[in-house]
């Protein structure tokens, strides 16, 4: 089906708009067609806002864009979005998408069981409630009961469970909950001997667990922002609080904060038997300092064990004296090691589990054993130790796919793990620690045939001969005739991992013939450290590289053409697709960029941003990493007369982590430039933060992306 744009400028570099116009067919099954016209709506560029940086001048045109409270912001947003939900209303097959994804999406949906004080608990999601249940029982043959139902929490769904923690007792649960999908959170306190909720009430709590001791816990929050300002102004002052239960918020006691450096994060966690406290402080994503305080010592100050912010130490616990970390130091792949806190001097350190070739993601204590979970070519590998490091075996997987982490305490005999893949929802095992055998516990029954489908892993080079992992999964017999509709993924930052996992918005591509891809490009943390590295900085190109040779790949291997080829991202990976639509535009069909960070120059002046110049860089380092910023930043590499993908922006309003401006810009200057015949679009999900605040928006979400991807690749839904 063809799309056309016109374009028109009223004014001199002072007002866009165009006009776009799609031929629709007017029945099923009807060649027939019917031109519907849609106009953009007119979007002011203030040529006066101009910034120089090491005698560079940068214009910023929609600068403006940056006040979500404007009554302008307001109404370009209600316009854009009148737009859009016009354009996606008169896609004929949207209705039959939104059917078919609630249908998959509605099955039971089980978390991993867990213990706390001898009884156990688990989440559950009948199928399409908006929030997860949390559900208790005395043993796993009991009947469970509702613990706290976040379902309740608000009326129209929009406020939702984040963080919780329960007392060493098992009596008290506390909880932190997000409004309106924000990252700022409010803790409350649940006493589960009478069901009844405390009237402690934590407000301006952000990036902050609840870490128990006696009759309290350890959190940490900001200072109150200015009105109207909380989902944009820089956070700054991070700070670790006591509150003691029964108390007011006013009353909590001071624990840390570092008044010389206000971008600093920092968090609290104490070990399982109570005994130390942790803090972490970090700049960025990834590089910590560590300190600990012994606390049945009474110890007033923290006593430091790594006061540099070069690599990442993770505390797991302590055995007795010695605390139990994972740490990236002097080892890119991770390994574990026993810190003595008598002598915690780096010289006295000691391996449990040295480094392997394989990246070493995650480790748990349970049942006097050490569940080792590696990273080997992007799916998971697990090894069993002794407490003492001796080697045990590796626990044999379903498949190609990811474990999620192992559940139990130190004391058990049994463990519970997750298993997910492409094809597989997550699914929960048991494992036996005396008779070291898995069992299936949970498996959800989910309507989609995974047999009819395989997963297949390629490696292909990049632009500089580095060889990137690839999977690809696609229905069994598919023909490599270079005409598959294929979406292709990609993170590639901050040192994650992207691994194998069910996504329900998959599903219903797959069926309609689709293949997806997944490409493990730099950036991320598959490979450890030095492939981080490798995409970070002056180094970020390579990224981009990468996720641009997978497309390429597919292409020369005959999946795919770039008449079928879409592709999508979030976050970092929403600048990841920013910058590959920008340059390389010609070789894309659809691009799906979500929640991205799209103004490279600006993106530290916002909320968290300052965390990620360790993965970026700023502005302000230097005129060579300026220059390199602005050579991939999406929003100033927008070419006018340039013909782009089709393109639809997705964000949310109360996106406080990357702010909408950066969608709102970004948008704005794609419109302005778009000279082809393909639409260029946004979603602002309304009630919305980084993510969907529940079921119903992500349905209603992903229903809306599928159906704009699958009408702009020639699909139709079976």
């Amino acid at each position: 089906m063809k799309k056309l744009f016109q374009f028109a400028f009223i004014g001199i570099f002072m007002i866009s708009c165009g006009k776009l116009t799609k031929q629709q067919q007017t029945e099923e099954n009807n060649m027939e067609i019917e031109e519907v016209t849609y106009e953009y709506p007119k979007v002011r560029k203030d040529t006066t806002v101009v910034e120089e940086y090491f005698g560079v001048k940068v214009a910023d045109p929609y600068r403006w864009l940056e006040d979500a409270n404007s009554g302008e912001t307001k109404s370009w947003v209600r316009r854009q979005n009148d737009l859009t939900f016009s354009y996606l209303d008169d896609i004929p097959f949207r209705d039959d998408v939104v059917d078919r994804l609630t249908e998959v999406w509605n099955y039971e949906k089980f978390g991993t069981p867990f213990k706390e004080n001898d009884k156990y608990y688990f989440f559950k999601n009948d199928g399409l409630q908006n929030h997860y249940v949390l559900y208790g029982q005395d043993d796993l043959e009991a009947e469970p009961s509702v613990v706290l139902d976040p379902n309740k929490f608000s009326s129209d769904g929009t406020v939702g469970l984040d963080m919780y923690s329960f007392s060493k007792d098992g009596r008290y649960l506390a909880y932190s909950t997000s409004k309106s999908g924000s990252d700022w959170r409010t803790i409350r306190v649940k006493d589960l001997q009478n069901g009844k909720t405390l009237s402690d009430k934590l407000e301006w709590v952000k990036f902050s667990g609840m870490s128990w001791k006696d009759d309290g816990f350890f959190y940490s929050r900001y200072r109150a922002p200015k009105g109207g300002d909380e989902l944009s102004e820089k956070n700054e002052f991070h700070q670790v609080y006591y509150h003691k239960l029964g108390t007011s918020q006013a009353d909590d006691e001071l624990v840390f904060i570092d008044r010389a450096n206000p971008d600093l994060l920092v968090g609290t966690r104490t070990t399982e038997d109570e005994r130390f406290l942790m803090l972490s402080t970090r700049k960025s994503t990834s590089g910590n300092a560590l300190y600990f305080k012994d606390l049945s010592k009474n110890q007033e100050d923290f006593t430091p064990i790594v006061e540099s912010f070069d690599n990442d130490f993770e505390v797991l616990d302590n055995f007795g004296d010695k605390l139990i970390v994972l740490t990236n130091h002097d080892a890119p792949n991770m390994r574990v090691i026993t810190i003595d806190t008598k002598r915690p001097a780096e010289s006295n350190w000691r391996d449990v589990i040295p480094e392997a070739k394989e990246k070493l993601e995650s480790v748990d204590l349970v049942g006097g054993k050490i569940f080792a979970t590696y990273i080997k070519d992007a799916k998971s590998l697990v090894k069993i130790f002794s407490e003492n490091g001796r080697a045990e075996g590796e626990l044999e997987l379903p498949g190609i796919g990811t474990v999620d982490g192992f559940s139990g305490k130190r004391d058990d005999n049994v463990a519970f793990y997750n298993f997910t893949s492409f094809k597989q929802p997550n699914t929960i095992y048991t494992y036996d620690i005396d008779a070291g055998q898995s069992e299936l516990f949970k498996a959800p029954k989910v309507d989609f045939n995974a047999d009819d489908y395989v997963t297949e892993q390629v490696f292909y080079e990049s632009y500089d001969d580095t060889k990137v992992p690839m999977f690809i999964t696609h229905k069994k017999g598919i023909q490599k005739n270079g005409s598959n509709p294929t979406l292709l993924y990609g993170y590639g930052g901050f040192d994650i991992s992207i691994l194998p996992g069910f996504a329900v918005e998959n599903t219903i591509f797959l069926e309609n013939g689709g293949i997806y891809a997944v490409a493990n490009i730099r950036g991320g943390g598959e490979y450890g450290k030095k492939w981080h590295k490798a995409g970070t900085k002056l180094q970020k190109q390579n990224v981009f590289n990468d996720f641009i040779s997978a497309a390429e790949f597919l292409i020369n291997q005959d999946y795919t053409s770039p008449d079928k080829l879409a592709i999508r991202g979030r976050s970092n990976g929403g600048l990841l697709v920013g910058a590959c639509l920008t340059q390389r535009p010609e070789l894309f069909k659809v691009a799906l960029p979500a929640v991205g960070v799209m103004d490279m120059l600006r993106y530290h002046t916002f909320t968290i941003g300052g965390a990620w110049a360790t993965d970026y860089g700023t502005r302000d380092d230097s005129e060579e990493q300026l220059k390199y910023l602005l050579s991939y930043s999406p929003i100033h590499n927008v070419k006018p007369g340039a013909s782009y993908p089709a393109t639809l922006v997705t964000t949310g309003d109360h996106d406080d982590r990357v702010v909408p401006a950066h969608s709102y810009k970004f948008i704005s200057a794609l419109q302005d430039g778009q000279a082809g015949e393909n639409p260029a679009l946004i979603r602002v999900m309304k009630d919305a933060g980084h993510r969907a605040a529940n079921t119903e928006q992500e349905i209603e979400e992903w229903a809306d992306v599928m159906s704009f991807m699958f009408y702009n690749l020639g699909m139709k839904v079976k």
